[in-house]
């Protein structure tokens, strides 16, 4: 059950603001009339500075008291908690009121104030990803006192079954992560297959061809695909995709699973297709038309003209949208669990039934575990993996962008 003291305090410390927002902008409205001359700030932004001040005194105060409070206080404790509150919002808002004249700068303190926000916001942002990657490397490293890196790498045998409690009869487990990314790569490789040509066709014909009525009729209609549920996609590939892969086959004599890397890839590059087209779309058009302009009155036509100039100034976006794609097919689960299966074969058919490292991360942090067995602690060891591969490829696409952006700028 949640505490509602803290709940209440909160909207108090709300109200307090408002009155002091109030109080501050009606008193430097009547000392800004009465001195006649220029102020150095309007009456919002002594309001906003007050404002903020009994914000930031009353965060503190709420802060140490959630801190010491204890998870029986008692009702004297909330009374003291409350008068606090009430006493130092209060002392802090006559406080930035006494600021109040028409030649103190108050704009330029609420400017640094929202300067610090910022950047104390930016530095969440970035201490949350440094803890992120901290946990994966603190986990995965446990992981591999028990499990040696040659044989995670390249193994090629996935069998994460161990006997999780002492005297349960149990397999040794096999961690060789071979076969969980070549799964990976295969199912995003066909995907890319299919969403890459037909995404950046579709964003050639929107940004170049098409008349400014179709445009707005097919690109809200494609990118309409890009809402749809991703179990919807999955039932897809398992109820009609997967069932006319094997139709098909059947007829030229091969005995194809309904479950299948290509079923599963097929579907997810459907459902990026948007995401390439969309992204393409938006840099094609932001290429300047003076560009477009000299390239024709130098005699190139207009097929000429796109190729040479048009995409390969918009490249750099291009490859952006391309990366977001791939991103965005390596993080998917739910396709691959209904269309690709969870059997973890090292193969290059396409045909066969494969898996993904984000389907065995679920699988290895779900159902009956002992989190500090091998066998859960192998999906830390998987997420810190495909970190590494996935900024990798940041990288490397980060300097085919800054060649192609030096070449137009």
């Amino acid at each position: 059950m949640i505490d509602p003291v803290p709940v209440y305090l909160m909207l108090i410390l709300g109200a307090l603001m408002l009155a002091g927002y109030r109080l501050a902008h009606g008193r430097a409205l009547r000392l800004i009339q009465a001195a006649n001359e220029r102020p150095r700030a309007q009456p919002r932004h002594h309001a906003r500075l007050t404002a903020v001040m009994t914000g930031l005194t009353g965060l503190a105060i709420l802060l140490a008291g959630w801190l010491w409070r204890g998870p029986d206080p008692g009702m004297l404790f909330d009374a003291v908690w409350l008068a606090a509150l009430i006493t130092g919002t209060t002392l802090s808002s006559v406080l930035a009121m006494s600021w109040v004249e028409p030649d103190f700068g108050a704009r330029v303190h609420v400017e640094r104030l929202a300067e610090t926000a910022l950047m104390l916001l930016s530095l969440v942002a970035v201490m949350t990803t440094i803890g992120i990657i901290a946990s994966l490397v603190f986990e995965a490293t446990l992981f591999f006192r028990d499990v040696s890196v040659a044989e995670f790498l390249f193994g090629t045998q996935w069998s994460p079954q161990t006997a999780i409690r002492a005297g349960q009869a149990g397999q040794s487990g096999a961690f060789g992560a071979v076969p969980v990314f070549a799964g990976t790569f295969l199912i995003t490789g066909i995907a890319l297959l299919v969403a890459g040509p037909i995404g950046l066709m579709v964003a050639i014909y929107l940004s170049e061809y098409a008349s400014v009525r179709t445009r707005a009729i097919v690109k809200p209609a494609i990118e309409v695909l890009a809402g749809i549920p991703t179990v919807v996609y999955g039932f897809f590939a398992l109820i009609s995709v997967g069932p006319a892969i094997r139709q098909f086959t059947a007829l030229m004599g091969a005995d194809v699973p309904t479950q299948s890397a290509l079923a599963a890839g097929l579907v997810m590059g459907v459902m990026i297709i948007p995401l390439v087209s969309s992204l393409s779309d938006d840099v094609i058009r932001a290429v300047p038309q003076a560009l477009r302009d000299n390239s024709t009155a130098l005699g190139a036509t207009k097929s000429e003209t796109l190729t040479r100039v048009v995409l390969q100034s918009a490249l750099p976006g291009i490859i952006g949208a391309f990366l977001l794609a791939v991103s965005r097919a390596i993080g998917e689960t739910m396709i691959v669990v209904m269309a690709a299966g969870r059997a973890a074969n090292l193969s290059a058919n396409p045909f066969e039934a494969v898996t993904t490292v984000t389907v065995q991360i679920v699988a290895l942090l779900t159902g009956d575990q002992v989190f500090d067995s091998p066998r859960t602690l192998a999906a830390f060891a998987l997420g810190l993996v495909l970190f590494v591969i996935t900024l990798l490829l940041n990288i490397g696409a980060l300097g085919v962008v800054n060649r192609y952006r030096a070449r137009f700028s």
